[in-house]
């Protein structure tokens, strides 16, 4: 044994390669640990938050990961006060501008002011020349009010 020790002792590169190895092992186990830490502690409710005047937002971005317009997926922020959709507001999305603005300004608006039991079973219009687009909102703000009613 003790000839052992003499030839690591001899030998630097050895306790060089066991510092590096214990250390990158500490790393690797920090990460994990605070991986697991996060999911553990993480809001297990990404979609729908709560302001402090009791606003609810609703994300959909989670929720309509399927559901595409025209250019790709159409994301929308539901605001909610006190059972009545305050507004609705696109979120990023890839739709070609000049009719995503049309629809800004002709659909999304058409939720404002309404209880969300009611909004729920109306039948809104889409945009003529945007109709892709249009469905996509409309079924992004159907499940945003059906997860709000579930959640709230």
């Amino acid at each position: 044994m003790k000839y052992v020790s003499m030839l690591l002792c001899l030998n630097p590169s050895y306790y060089v390669k066991q510092i590096y190895l214990k250390r990158k092992m500490k790393k690797i186990l920090f990460a994990a640990l605070f991986a697991a830490f996060s999911l553990l502690t993480a809001q297990a409710d990404d979609v729908m938050t709560k302001k402090a005047d009791g606003t609810y937002v609703v994300n959909t971005t989670t929720l309509a990961k399927d559901v595409k317009g025209y250019l790709g997926t159409t994301p929308v922020e539901i605001h909610i006060q006190k059972n009545k959709i305050v507004k609705v507001v696109p979120l990023k999305n890839q739709e070609t501008p000049k009719y995503f603005a049309r629809i800004k300004k002709l659909l999304l608006t058409k939720w404002e002011g309404l209880k969300v039991s009611k909004a729920e079973k109306t039948q809104i219009d889409g945009v003529t020349g945007a109709t892709m687009s249009s469905d996509a909102v409309k079924e992004n703000v159907k499940r945003g009010l059906q997860y709000y009613q579930k959640h709230k």
